[in-house]
């Protein structure tokens, strides 16, 4: 039987604690210039005296990480989940350039490039000023993951350990490719006075490159149908329909902004002084298996965990029972 203590207990994880942090004034950037009246969210979630783990994911990606907050990343972090926020006390956060409680570009205004180098620099001051150093974990993914190699890098005193999953020492030409094109639709889209319809598109073409060609013949093989004088395919309901859910939520500007923080992204390895565990999906179009390969071997202490998936890049995402023995591994496993 569960004691009310217990339950209080639990309610008080669920609730969690967050604020914004104000940064200094100004504050200055990897790639030139400043920002004023900086400004980082952050929410954390779990027991109070846990481990405190960092959970950052893609661009996407906001402070509300965990299943019990409605978090983006559900399938993996929450009670009973791979990230258990019964152990681990879960600290998310909003991107610089983010849509969220982080300063972030304004509808049509200008904004200087942001880099994972600020971001890692802004999250290490943040654990500073929560007094949260060392970190039990950095656990990235896509961006994200960029992110913890940066921390690994340069911030690798707050960090005991970092899960890396779908991040290299650099962009791959190929991804950069299909981003840059994603970025000109938006912006496209802006000169033309339809932001939104521009992120659609965007957003669209984008998830062409998060999945995997399998998945797509699978879900998606069907016959055209003809609507309002013209043949519709299957998977155009599906592309435009996330297109759709997508401008709900996030803003063009911030999309340009943290798009291009992904393809600005290197890093010399051999500077990651924090054990790293590398998860790499084969099946990723974004990130190719042997560019994770080659981070492991100039990481100098790294090891390579190879996931199969039909969801390609987004594997992060879905995946959730498949990472379980994988965060548990690195997690719960002594720092090497």
């Amino acid at each position: 039987m569960v004691s009310r203590e217990q339950m209080q207990s639990a309610a008080v994880a669920a609730a969690g604690e967050e604020g914004v942090l104000a940064l200094g004034a100004p504050w200055p950037l990897h790639h030139g210039g400043v920002l004023e009246r900086a400004v980082l969210g952050w929410r954390l979630v779990g027991p109070a005296g846990a481990p405190v783990v960092l959970a950052i994911g893609g661009i996407s990606g906001h402070r509300a990480v965990a299943a019990e907050d409605g978090g983006w990343w559900a399938p993996v972090v929450g009670r009973g989940r791979a990230l258990d926020t019964d152990r681990y006390r879960v600290l998310g956060i909003d991107y610089l350039g983010g849509s969220g409680a982080s300063t972030a570009p304004a509808a049509g205004g200008s904004f200087p490039t942001i880099s994972a180098y600020d971001q890692a620099a802004a999250i290490a001051a943040l654990v500073a000023a929560l007094g949260l150093a060392p970190l039990h974990a950095v656990v990235g993914a896509s961006y994200g993951a960029q992110v913890a190699l940066a921390i690994g890098a340069a911030h690798g005193a707050i960090a005991e350990r970092l899960l890396v999953i779908s991040a290299a020492e650099r962009t791959h030409p190929m991804a950069s490719a299909w981003r840059s094109v994603e970025r000109e639709i938006v912006r496209f889209g802006i000169r033309q006075g339809d932001p939104a319809g521009g992120l659609k598109l965007a957003r669209a073409l984008a998830m062409c490159t998060y999945r995997t060609p399998r998945e797509f013949e699978a879900r998606f093989s069907g016959p055209p149908a003809l609507e309002d004088g013209r043949f519709r395919l299957p998977v155009e309901g599906y592309l435009f329909a996330r297109g759709d859910a997508y401008v709900a939520r996030y803003r063009p500007e911030c999309f340009v902004c943290l798009s291009e923080s992904i393809d600005l992204f290197a890093i010399d390895a051999t500077q990651v002084r924090v054990p790293v565990t590398a998860v790499a999906v084969p099946e990723d179009q974004l990130v190719p298996y042997a560019d994770m390969q080659a981070l492991c071997r100039r990481v100098p202490d790294a090891r390579l965990v190879t996931l199969e998936s039909l969801y390609g890049h987004d594997a992060f995402l879905k995946e959730g029972e498949a990472l379980r023995p994988i965060f548990a591994d690195c997690l719960e496993g002594a720092a090497r």
